[in-house]
């Protein structure tokens, strides 16, 4: 309704090959659509979640990003990160959170 393409929503989709990530996937979207932004590119990011709370954002994206300031190559892309993806189980998970303690 909006008159956007599927083109251009498609970068920052990534909820169906990464899994919903709940309150982060509007940003997870946002920095996959950052990795292939342009200057002059407008960016519209919206959220809308089961708690019926909603954020939306535009942004226009400027000469920076193509700058030694911004480098791109200091941290891989979404799309590369989710090429090869790191699975946790639920154990270390828990161990992560601290859930579960080992005794020593």
């Amino acid at each position: 309704m909006l008159g956007f393409t599927d083109e251009q929503i498609r970068p920052g989709l990534v909820v169906p090959r990464l899994g919903n990530t709940y309150s982060g996937s509007s940003m997870i979207g946002l920095a996959a659509t950052l990795d292939v932004a342009r200057p002059g590119d407008r960016i519209f990011v919206t959220s809308f979640g089961s708690g019926a709370g909603s954020d939306a954002f535009d942004i226009t994206v400027t000469d920076v990003i193509e700058s030694a300031a911004f480098d791109r190559a200091a941290a891989p892309s979404v799309e590369k990160l989710l090429a090869n993806p790191v699975y946790l189980d639920y154990a270390l998970y828990a161990k992560h959170k601290g859930k579960i303690v080992m005794q020593k």
